[in-house]
C-alpha cells in the first residue's frame, strides 16, 4: 500500500510592521525549509476581513511553501469594522480609531509599501501581490497611484464592484440621495461620523468610507460590471481605465458561482476579457463551480495561484 504524504507544515511566525505612514500591522510570515528571496502578499477583503480568521491562509502558505516562495498576509487597516490602531508619528505614538468603517481605499499604498519595505529588512527581493475581493481592487488602485512600484506581478481573486451593487441595491433614486448625502457630510467635514440613514449600507460604516465606495468617480470603482452589463455611464471616467493601466504580469481568477457578479459571472469574465484584448500581460481563470470565497475548493485555488506566480 503506498504512504499518504504528509502534509507540510510551513514555518510561520506573527510579525508586526509599520505602514508608511506609522500604522502598526500584523502579519503572519510563512517561510519554506529552504532560504528564498521569493516573496507572495496577501491582501484580504473588506466587510469585517482579517487573516486570522480562515484555514485559507494555511493552505495557501502550504502551496507556495511546496514552491519555495514565502508567504506574508497581513491584516491591513480595514480588517474588521472598527479597529483601534497605533500610528507613530516622530517619537510619539497615537492611538487611531481605523477597520473598514473609516478605510479609504487609496490608503492601501501605505500598508502595501510598508509591507514591502518590512520584507526588504528580512532579505526578501523579489515581491508578488495577490489580493482577494476589495484587496483586488486594492492591487489596481495601487498599481494606478504607485506606477513605479517593486512589485513583479499581481493576482486579482474574485475582484468586485461595490458601487454596482450599492447602485442596484438603494436603486438610481435612493443611490444619489446616498452620495449627495454623504458629500454633504464629508464637505461639512462630517466625514467620520457613522451613517444613521436607514438603508443606506448594511454594514456600520463612516459617511466617508461609504461615499469612497459608492462614488462612480472614485477609487473604488474599478471593476464596473453592472455598468457594462446595463449600458449606464454612472462617472465621466472611461470604464476600467485603471485597470487597463497595468503593465505587471497579472492573473483574475474568479469562481464561476461567485455570488457578486450580477448573477453572471461569465459575462463578468467576458467583458474583462473584452476590456484588455491584446493586453498579453493579463490572464484568466474560472474555476467551475466556485463561490466568491472558493469555499470548499481553497486549496485549487491555492495551487494554481502559487503555481502561477512561481512560473514569474
Amino acid at each position: 500500500m503506498p504512504q499518504r504524504t504528509r502534509p507540510l507544515k510551513p514555518s510561520v511566525q506573527l510579525r508586526q510592521f509599520e505602514a508608511t505612514d506609522g500604522i502598526g500591522l500584523p502579519g503572519l510570515l510563512y517561510e519554506p525549509s529552504r532560504k528564498t528571496k521569493r516573496v507572495a502578499i496577501f491582501l484580504h477583503g473588506n466587510g469585517d476581513s482579517s487573516i486570522f480568521y480562515s484555514e485559507r491562509v494555511n493552505v495557501m502558505a502550504e502551496e507556495f511553501n511546496r514552491r519555495g516562495i514565502a508567504f506574508f498576509p497581513f491584516n491591513n487597516r480595514g480588517a474588521h469594522l472598527i479597529r483601534r490602531l497605533t500610528r507613530r508619528v516622530g517619537g510619539s505614538r497615537e492611538s487611531v480609531e481605523l477597520g473598514m468603517t473609516y478605510e479609504l481605499i487609496r490608503d492601501c499604498t501605505h500598508d502595501i509599501n510598508g509591507a514591502v519595505r518590512f520584507l526588504r529588512t528580512l532579505g526578501f527581493e523579489q515581491f508578488h501581490l495577490i489580493g482577494h475581493s476589495t484587496g483586488a481592487n486594492k492591487i489596481v488602485v495601487y498599481d494606478y497611484r504607485r506606477k513605479r512600484n517593486p512589485l513583479s506581478s499581481y493576482v486579482l481573486l474574485a475582484g468586485g464592484d461595490d458601487t454596482g451593487l450599492y447602485y442596484e441595491s438603494l436603486g438610481p433614486r435612493r443611490f444619489r440621495e446616498a452620495l449627495r448625502k454623504c458629500r454633504e457630510r464629508v464637505h461639512a467635514k462630517e466625514g467620520h461620523l457613522l451613517v444613521t440613514s436607514k438603508g443606506y449600507s448594511p454594514l456600520i460604516i463612516s459617511w466617508q468610507s461609504l461615499l469612497d465606495t459608492i462614488d462612480p468617480e472614485g477609487d473604488y470603482n474599478i471593476f464596473p460590471f453592472y455598468e457594462s452589463i446595463n449600458g449606464l455611464q454612472l462617472s465621466e471616467k472611461q470604464h476600467f481605465r485603471e485597470l487597463r493601466a497595468i503593465r505587471k504580469p497579472t492573473l483574475l481568477l474568479y469562481g464561476s458561482e461567485d455570488e457578486f457578479c450580477f448573477g453572471d459571472v461569465e459575462r463578468c469574465v467576458g467583458i474583462l476579457e473584452d476590456e484588455l484584448s491584446g493586453k498579453n500581460n493579463f490572464e484568466f481563470i474560472t474555476m467551475k463551480g466556485a463561490d466568491h470565497s472558493f469555499h470548499g475548493q481553497v486549496r485549487e485555488m491555492a495551487s494554481l495561484v502559487a503555481s502561477w506566480i512561481a512560473r514569474q
